[in-house]
């Protein structure tokens, strides 16, 4: 036993006095995995590629429409909560580019960039049809025992056309090796074609009811002229403002080349009342110099 230890110690003083003369590799100082973070401050450009959803609600899309036909009228305030048109989702593909400018310190990186997108076929459109009875409504004067009922019967159609846009963004991103994770926000300017059109017919009937035997003596059914018409409008090139959030991530593929892959969601403000909204995805390549 005795003799067992002695050897054992013997041999790990020759393999201590071994390893002490071994030259000072690289991977043992984690060289290989600590690699050393790229410097990503600097003026940048590049394009890219899209694949776009677009949302557009057209709930609400022809209420300035019919507030116009039936304005000053009792009919006015019941018609505007009409639910005719859907919400409606179209996806279609793009191509755009990007210019911007980084600042770095240490590992974060901040920057400012524009970036520009037009779509191909983000194209939707839809029509909806709806009638109603409106029974005595607020506002409406009658002889005793009469009772009013109009019949409003509405078509309407809703279009947009999403021809492009730009943001202009404000990112924050951490640098660590060839990686670059960022968040940003952005301030949109979208370009939009938008039309709707809403034809309404209306007629109304008058009952009156005998105080005494309670008999109801059926009025005729006639036509509202002032009210029964067709309204149409079309914006083209609308410039519409609105707001985008995203993510995304950069690689330095070498020296100033970089490739990128990106997510938003943008939301522009209301267009003849109809609000449009898109999720995109983007893949691009750049050069920083």
């Amino acid at each position: 036993m005795r003799r067992f230890v002695l050897a054992t110690a013997m041999v790990g003083m020759a393999f201590g006095a071994e390893a002490a003369d071994m030259p000072d590799l690289p991977i043992l100082r984690g060289s290989m995995i600590n690699m050393p973070t790229r410097t990503w401050d600097g003026w940048y450009v590049g394009g890219q590629a899209s694949y776009s959803a677009m949302d557009a609600n057209f709930s609400k899309s022809i209420v300035g429409l019919t507030n116009f036909i039936f304005r000053d009228s009792v009919l006015q305030q019941p018609t505007s909560e009409f639910g005719l048109l859907p919400k409606t989702t179209t996806q279609g593909t793009g191509f755009g580019g990007f210019v911007g400018r980084n600042w770095q310190w240490d590992d974060l990186v901040f920057g400012v960039e524009a970036n520009y997108n037009y779509f191909r076929t983000l194209h939707t459109a839809t029509t909806g049809f709806n009638s109603l009875q409106i029974v005595n409504p607020n506002g409406q004067v009658l002889p005793p025992n009469t009772t009013v009922t109009y019949t409003v019967t509405l078509t309407g159609q809703s279009a947009v056309t999403l021809t492009d846009a730009i943001q202009f963004r404000a990112r924050t991103g951490w640098a660590t090796g060839n990686w670059l994770p960022y968040v940003f926000g952005a301030a949109v300017i979208g370009r939009m074609d938008v039309s709707r059109s809403v034809t309404s017919t209306v007629t109304r009937r008058d009952d009156v009811t005998d105080p005494i035997t309670g008999n109801v003596t059926t009025g005729p059914t006639l036509p509202v002229p002032a009210q029964s018409q067709t309204l149409i409008e079309q914006k083209v090139n609308q410039f519409v403002a609105g707001w985008s959030g995203g993510l995304g991530l950069e690689y330095c593929m070498w020296g100033g080349l970089f490739a990128r892959a990106e997510w938003d969601y943008t939301k522009f403000l209301s267009v003849k009342n109809t609000v449009v909204q898109a999720n995109n995805l983007r893949f691009g390549i750049g050069y920083k110099f």
